[in-house]
């Protein structure tokens, strides 16, 4: 599998956000640490998602940093992006180890230690895990986990856990300790006045 970075960028499109402009910040400082996973609203057509994701895929070539693309694995396979994640609500984790092939990246959402070894099972290499704290990114998530459901997940699997849910650098050593390899951010770069600073903090903190 590829070397997969610790910082996690899932990119906001919302009305008002300019993802592009805060991947270019954000690949300023993290580099190759970042990774970038390409969402997109539901009601996005494919041609839009394809055309951002693309757009960011080049973006990422001279960092050495990675894109994947969220859900949509035909977008992600037809940009030649390093891999796909899926939630709850997509392809089982085998039927998108088919669709990518056995040595992309696939990224998988999980909250339980049960979910998460059967995702590892089918073919995740890495696992999303939370939401750790409550957040307003994404309608319809469940209650949070905190720090003890992260550390429940990663003490049962041997693949990269990704905390994901409202994280903020001050909660990233705690979320290391418990045993997240790194974080994945939506509003903390987004709605950030410097992504590049928000960036760099993110990264002093998982790396120290």
């Amino acid at each position: 599998m590829p070397s997969l970075g610790r910082l996690h960028l899932i990119t906001d499109t919302r009305p008002g956000r300019d993802p592009l402009a805060v991947v270019r910040a954000a690949l300023s400082a993290a580099r190759a640490d970042l990774v970038v996973q390409v969402r997109v609203e539901d009601t996005a057509t494919d041609r839009e998602t394809y055309d951002l994701a693309s757009r960011i895929v080049a973006l990422c070539a001279p960092y050495g940093a990675r894109c994947l693309v969220n859900d949509r694995l035909h977008v992600a396979l037809a940009v030649d992006a390093a891999g796909g994640h899926v939630g709850a609500d997509d392809l089982p984790v085998d039927a998108a180890r088919r669709v990518l092939g056995p040595t992309a990246v696939l990224g998988a959402t999980a909250r339980e230690p049960n979910t998460a070894t059967a995702a590892v099972a089918a073919g995740a290499t890495y696992l999303g895990v939370g939401p750790c704290n409550a957040t307003t990114t994404k309608d319809g998530l469940p209650a949070p986990i905190g720090v003890t459901g992260v550390r429940a997940v990663a003490e049962a699997v041997d693949v990269p856990v990704i905390a994901i849910g409202g994280v903020t650098a001050a909660q990233v050593p705690a979320l290391r300790a418990a045993g997240a390899y790194g974080v994945a951010v939506v509003g903390a770069l987004s709605a950030a006045a410097d992504p590049a600073r928000a960036t760099a903090e993110l990264i002093g903190a998982l790396t120290c």
